[in-house]
């Protein structure tokens, strides 16, 4: 992997998985701005606890492998940070469904070797709401 990746948490209240989110990511791939690196499912019940999601039919059965092996912890997700923890508890609500993306940022890879060959490193990252992006200036 070259670019950074980032985990992408998106909640669905009634999802209708019509396959343009895919769509829409295969162009981007296309175009050298994101790889979807893997994708998981998830289910949180209102007593808080987690159930994986299979894929949706005529996917790859090994989808979601990857992205719930690092929430698990068998790597280090939150990043070079000890005290930088991230949960999946605090991005989804009881009684919620999600899907949790690794997204690998293509475009970036320039811009961290540059950052990297400068003695750089990320501190924090993060969106801004999309509330407050009517304060930024086109």
């Amino acid at each position: 992997m070259s670019g950074p990746v980032q985990v992408l948490v998106v909640g669905f209240e009634h999802p209708s998985f019509s396959g343009a989110v895919l769509e829409e990511l295969g162009r981007l791939r296309e175009a050298g701005v994101v790889r979807l690196v893997d994708v998981l499912l998830v289910h949180r019940h209102e007593d808080g606890a987690f159930e994986t999601l299979p894929p949706p039919e005529g996917f790859d059965p090994q989808l979601g492998t990857l992205a719930a092996g690092l929430l698990a912890g068998d790597d280090d997700v939150a990043g070079e940070a000890e005290d930088d923890t991230w949960s999946l508890a605090d991005a989804v609500p009881p009684g919620s469904m999600a899907a949790v993306a690794l997204l690998e940022h293509l475009w970036a890879e320039p811009l961290v070797g540059a950052i990297r060959g400068a003695g750089g490193r990320t501190l924090a990252e993060t969106w801004i709401a999309p509330e407050d992006l009517v304060r930024v200036p086109d």
